[in-house]
């Protein structure tokens, strides 16, 4: 066999965090940047790279764990947040360009299998594309994002199950009726197995684990692994490839099988291993397989079955849409936001050109449509959704909706009460007895308990919480209950407040877990709450006239921040936020100050 080249792997990983790198500073995903400094590196190009056997070993190796945390990204239970018009533009989305793409193919004299193979590389969507760019563009918290979300699930869901199917057809050889019931028999109960280990098998194992007190991190890992590696095997067994079984034992090691926190540790180590070191192996040894030579002789599929991937995208997103009631022009938007590419494709269509299915050409032909049709989601999107915002119609909607607010002095009342919409939304959690049955009285849900026990989280439904705000006069506190909400819950928004008089929890500290200070400043407890008790405070509203952070707009009041207090951001949709240091505040939005 032939021997790891070091120097090989060496400038393989050095040149991927490269390209990696510049891809993300400008952006895009590093899976972009991996794909054109392969392209740069290889035969294509300079020629300085290769691929070899051993390579290919540790690049397939690669893509098994990187579907693995795709599997363990994908919550099916997430869907349902864009609602049942947003899931049929995902599926119009993946539908159309499908369609199109095939037939293209057909049309240029293409075999059917490798029409279908480009049919889902077009289809897919990326996850990894959007992520950043939506953060970039402030669309997290919009309608939007998650029908993006959701779209991004079906098509990798739907493209492996295709592609499912191919393999299995391609492994039978010639079919007649009898092998392709087997073909089919196989695969289904190969659906079948992994389904019912995963739903009744799993948990039982990680119910063991948990009474047996093994609580090793490490342990899990590699019984992960051997999971993983069994479900792989069983997928080769079942006639299909070892990436669906790599993808479905991720999804079903899920939150709830194993204890939460080591769950959540399992899930960083994939993402590491995977995406820090195997699966740029993959991305930068693929570009090895491109040739320009598609640019001379294949151009013009070259742009049919790019302008398929973008027109199909967008305008199936947006007819699929129409019947939301949500209007063409979000359609549009979603369109826009779709039309990124990343992992999953590359992956089928590099298995397909080593199957024989495709062509390098072909190969090629994917791999730049990806490059091309990524490049313009931060174009397309920003120009759409500002689009939307200038016309009052960009839809805020969050995913995981009330907050759990530490505290039930008179500060945090206050805050509860602004922000409370339903009976569920906001729940008051103390150590102090008496300021819990005082808070009850004045009808606040509250409760007692000690806040850093996952028990008292958990009986605050935690979990389906989307912001926890630390309240108490004790800093320290306030973090270590936003670091439990983080760890153990996944809350998304964590906002504490920070004492000037305290030195054991610095602003740097929140960085770690995603936090932020409460009122964009240190503030002292104790002296609001005594004027909030005793209503000597006055509450007024300012109107922001140009976009301003709320960092900017405390230091422009620098000069009374000893006498306001900035408590909420109230949007266009007459939506309040809490006023928070990471946080951003629009033309037309409102503060909220107490005074």
């Amino acid at each position: 066999m032939e021997e790891l080249n070091i120097l090989s792997l060496l400038i393989i990983l050095f040149s991927a965090w490269l390209g990696g790198s510049a891809a993300k500073k400008l952006g895009y995903p590093a899976i972009l940047g991996e794909l054109i400094i392969g392209i740069l590196l290889g035969p294509a190009l300079l020629g300085i790279m290769e691929t070899s056997e051993m390579i290919n070993v540790l690049a397939e190796v690669g893509i098994i764990l990187l579907m693995v945390y795709i599997g363990m990204e994908i919550n099916f239970r997430d869907l349902g947040k864009a609602s049942w018009p947003g899931l049929l533009a995902a599926i119009g989305g993946f539908i159309v360009p499908f369609v199109l793409g095939y037939y293209s193919i057909i049309y240029f004299g293409g075999t059917q299998m490798a029409a279908i193979f480009v049919a889902i590389a077009v289809a897919v969507t990326s996850l990894a594309t959007k992520s950043r760019i939506l953060v970039d563009l402030k669309l997290l918290n919009t309608r939007i994002a998650y029908v993006l979300m959701a779209g991004a699930l079906i098509s990798d869901t739907l493209a492996l199950v295709i592609f499912a199917g191919i393999v299995s057809y391609v492994d039978a050889g010639s079919i007649d009726t009898l092998g392709l019931v087997w073909v089919a028999g196989k695969a289904i109960l190969f659906f079948v197995f992994t389904a019912l280990a995963g739903i009744y098998l799993l948990p039982l194992l990680g119910k063991f684990l948990m009474k047996s007190n093994l609580t090793s991190r490490t342990l899990h890992f590699t019984l992960i692994l051997i999971i993983v590696l069994a479900f792989s095997e069983l997928a080769e067994i079942a006639g299909l490839h070892s990436i669906l079984g790599a993808f479905m034992a991720g999804l079903f090691i899920r939150d709830g099988v194993f204890n939460r926190q080591i769950s959540k540790d399992i899930n960083h180590i994939f993402h590491d291993i995977s995406i820090g070191f195997l699966a740029p192996i993959f991305f930068v040894s693929a570009g090895f397989n491109v040739t320009l030579e598609v640019f001379q002789t294949d151009l013009l599929m070259l742009i049919v079955v790019t302008l398929v991937a973008m027109v199909g995208k967008i305008l199936g997103t947006a007819i699929f849409y129409l019947p939301s009631g949500y209007g063409w022009r979000e359609g549009i938007a979603v369109g826009t936001g779709m039309n990124g590419r990343g992992a999953v494709e590359i992956i089928i269509a590099g298995i397909g050109l080593q199957m024989g299915i495709i062509t390098n050409e072909i190969f090629s032909i994917l791999v730049f449509m990806a490059i091309f049709t990524t490049l313009t989601v931060p174009l397309f999107l920003t120009w759409t959704t500002t689009w939307l915002r200038n016309r009052n119609e960009l839809v805020h909607q969050e995913s995981r909706g009330g907050y759990i607010i530490l505290g039930a002095n008179p500060l945090g009342l206050y805050m509860a009460k602004q922000l409370q919409q339903k009976d569920d939304d906001v729940i008051i959690i103390d150590a102090n007895r008496e300021m819990v049955a005082e808070a009850k009285k004045q009808g606040f849900n509250s409760m007692y308990g000690n806040i850093l026990k996952e028990e008292t989280m958990e009986d605050a439904k935690a979990i389906e919480k989307g912001t926890f705000i630390g309240l108490t006069g004790n800093s320290e506190i306030n973090f270590l209950a936003a670091q439990l909400a983080d760890d153990a819950f996944y809350i998304p928004n964590k906002i504490v407040l920070v004492s000037p008089s305290e030195s054991g929890t610095d602003v740097d500290m929140l960085d770690k877990i995603n936090a932020t200070s409460l009122f964009a400043n240190k503030t002292e407890l104790k002296p609001w709450a005594a004027k909030i008790s005793n209503g000597n405070f006055e509450e007024k509203t300012q109107t922001v006239e140009e976009e301003i952070t709320t960092r900017e707009w405390v230091k422009q009041h620098k000069d009374d921040k000893n006498s306001i207090l900035p408590f909420f951001i109230i949007n266009s949709e007459g939506i309040k936020r809490p006023f928070h240091y990471n946080d951003t505040i629009d033309e037309g939005e409102k503060v909220v100050y107490l005074e």
